[in-house]
């Protein structure tokens, strides 16, 4: 499946075993469409907290595993489906899909985030779940991978964040921390402004180098992870880091030269996750 967007998602790419991949696609399926429905078109607020609802009584409907639940809704049973056969296949929790859906939830309900503690809380709702749910499908579910685990997701989602400072912001939504705006001197309308200041590139150094603290605790993770799934885990990683280094290279402008990752990127990438 081809990924032009939820960046962060690692997509049955083809270093995954062959066994696994239906069951990513089933995950992403489900991500994507839900988060579809909170950012994509021209629905109000009402009417996307609505269809999520939907998506809610769907999913709970599965884990209370009514008869033909997947299949109840025609409309939703290409999603439903085969995540209902993904999860009773591999058995998967059905907490981290809820959290999921509460984080695109909480899109459309909360557009500013105070501190750190509240970006985190929201990347333990909106990124975290992915990681756990790779991780039961790769039976690793021991305490120490799912703080690496952790750490990964919420770091590359708020590396997603800082690429997407100028779009978040035409959805009136900021997810750098409130507190840390303002002890650098950073005002929304600078944001709206897109101007590059010294005051900018402090405050971005600083969410750069939070970011880079979390994905270097969590790479060992990679390391323990057998084979082809260790391998693309590095990867992802790596695209992490890759994209921050850009963010550097365009001196924090994010708001004319989002970076991102291109064919001579992913090769140096593949090379830092096999020899590094």
């Amino acid at each position: 499946m081809a990924v032009d967007h939820y960046e962060n998602f690692p997509v049955a790419s083809r270093l995954l075993p062959a066994p696994l991949r239906p069951a990513v696609v089933a995950i992403y399926r489900f991500a994507r469409s839900a988060d579809d429905i909170a950012d994509e078109g021209d629905a109000s607020t009402a009417q996307r907290l609505a269809q999520l609802v939907q998506y809610r009584a769907a999913l709970e409907a599965l884990a209370a595993n009514s008869p033909n639940a997947a299949s109840s809704q025609n409309s939703l049973s290409q999603i439903f489906v085969p995540l209902d056969q993904a999860i009773k296949r591999h058995n998967l929790p059905f907490k981290p899909f809820l959290d999921l859906l509460a984080a695109f939830e909480q899109d459309l309900t909360q557009t500013r985030y105070p501190n750190d503690e509240s970006v985190l809380a929201y990347c333990r709702l909106s990124a975290n779940p992915v990681g756990l749910l790779m991780l039961h499908l790769y039976n690793t579910t021991d305490a120490l991978s799912i703080e690496q685990s952790d750490a990964i997701c919420s770091a590359l989602q708020r590396v997603n964040f800082l690429q997407d400072v100028a779009l978040d912001w035409k959805k009136n939504r900021i997810y750098l921390p409130t507190d840390a705006l303002a002890h650098f001197g950073v005002s929304e309308e600078l944001i709206a402004s897109g101007a590059c200041t010294p005051a900018w590139g402090a405050l971005m150094a600083e969410q750069i180098k939070q970011c880079r603290t979390l994905l270097h605790f969590g790479y060992p993770l990679g390391r323990r992870l057998p084979g082809r799934i260790g391998l693309e885990l590095r990867l992802i990683v790596h695209g992490g880091l890759r994209i921050l280094e850009k963010i550097e290279q365009v001196k924090f402008d994010v708001f004319t030269k989002r970076p991102i990752l291109r064919p001579t990127d992913w090769i140096i990438m593949l090379w830092r996750a096999l020899w590094r």
